[in-house]
C-alpha cells in the first residue's frame, strides 16, 4: 500500500514538474512580447505585485499560518534574496528582447554549473574531479553558445550570462537560509521583499498599457504564480535530481516558440553548446545528490 502511494506521489510530482515547465515557457513567451513593448522593470513590477499577493495567501493557508511563516532567523539573507530575484527577472525579460528567447534560455541553462562553482567559496563545499570535468565541459558549451557564426562577439550576450550568474547566487543564498528557515518562509519573503524592492524603482518606468495588453499582463501574473506553485508541489515529493533534468525541457519549448512565434534562428553553435550545457548540468546535479547521500550514510540510489 505504501509503495502504491509512493508511486502515485512520484507520478504527481512529475506531473507538477511538467505543468510548471509548460507554464514557465508560456510565461517566457508573454514576457518577451510585453518586454519588447514596455519597460521590463514595469512588466516585472506588475508581475511581482501578483506574486506577492499569492505568496501571502499561500502562507496564510499553510499549517504554520502567516505569523509563523513570516518569522525568519536570517532576515538579512532573506532581504538579499528578495532583491536578487527581481533584478534577475528584469535582466531576463530584457535578454529575451535583445538576445532572443531561445538563445537566452540556452545560456540560462548553465545556471547549475555556476551554482556548483559558487558553492565552493560561499558554502565551503568540495567539488571532486567528476564535477570539475562536467563543469569544464558545460562551460565549454557556454563558450560555444556565445561564439557567433561570424566570429564577432555580441556584447548583449553578457546580459543572459549575468542573469545566470545572478540566479546562481540567488540559489546559493537560498541554500544558506534553508539551513534555518522553511521553504514556505523563503517563498513568502521572495514574493513580499521582491515586490517591495522592485516597487522602489518600477513606478519611475510606469507607462499606460494598451487595453489588449492588460489581458497579456493578467495572464503573465497568473502564469507567474501558478508555475511557482506547481514547482513547490513537485519538490514536495521529488528530489532535485529528478526535477532538474525535466526543467531543461524549458529550453526545448523556448526554442520552438522562438522559431515559430518570434522568427528566431537556431545556430549550430547554439544547439551544440546547449547539448553540452544540459548534459553537464544534469550530471552535476546528479553527482551532488550522490555525494550528499554518501555523506549522510545513505545508499546512492
Amino acid at each position: 500500500m505504501t509503495s502504491t502511494v509512493s508511486q502515485a506521489s512520484k507520478a504527481n510530482g512529475y506531473l507538477f514538474t511538467l505543468l510548471a515547465i509548460v507554464i514557465f515557457s508560456i510565461q517566457d513567451g508573454i514576457s518577451k512580447h510585453l518586454g519588447a513593448i514596455y519597460p521590463p522593470v514595469f512588466v516585472a513590477m506588475i508581475r511581482y505585485w501578483a506574486f506577492a499577493l499569492f505568496a501571502i495567501a499561500l502562507a496564510a493557508r499553510s499549517k504554520e499560518g502567516l505569523k509563523i511563516t513570516a518569522t525568519t532567523r536570517r532576515p538579512w539573507l532573506q532581504l538579499v534574496r528578495g532583491v536578487l530575484l527581481p533584478t534577475q527577472i528584469v535582466m531576463v525579460i530584457t535578454s529575451f528582447t535583445w538576445v532572443g528567447l531561445a538563445h537566452s534560455q540556452a545560456i540560462l541553462a548553465a545556471t547549475p554549473l555556476f551554482v556548483a562553482l559558487l558553492s565552493m567559496p560561499l558554502l565551503g563545499e568540495r567539488v571532486g574531479w567528476r564535477r570539475w570535468l562536467a563543469i569544464s565541459v558545460g562551460l565549454g558549451g557556454v563558450l560555444l553558445i556565445l561564439k557567433p557564426a561570424d566570429g564577432l562577439f555580441d556584447r548583449t550576450f553578457l546580459l543572459p550570462l549575468g542573469a545566470a550568474l545572478l540566479f546562481a547566487l540567488y540559489v546559493i543564498v537560498t541554500r544558506l537560509v534553508s539551513r534555518q528557515d522553511s521553504a514556505m518562509t523563503s517563498f513568502f519573503y521572495t514574493g513580499v521583499v521582491g515586490a517591495a524592492a522592485i516597487s522602489m524603482v518600477g513606478p519611475f518606468f510606469w507607462v499606460t498599457l494598451a487595453p489588449v495588453d492588460w489581458g497579456w499582463m493578467l495572464l503573465l501574473c497568473i502564469t507567474g504564480s501558478s508555475s511557482h506553485y506547481f514547482l513547490i508541489r513537485a519538490y514536495e515529493v521529488l528530489d532535485a535530481v529528478a526535477v532538474q533534468p525535466l526543467t531543461y525541457l524549458q529550453l526545448v519549448f523556448a526554442s520552438i516558440m522562438g522559431v515559430t512565434l518570434f522568427n528566431e534562428t537556431l545556430t549550430v553553435n547554439m544547439m551544440g553548446g546547449s547539448v553540452l550545457v544540459v548534459a553537464a548540468g544534469i550530471f552535476t546535479v546528479w553527482r551532488e545528490r550522490v555525494v550528499a547521500r554518501r555523506r549522510a550514510g545513505l545508499p546512492s540510489a
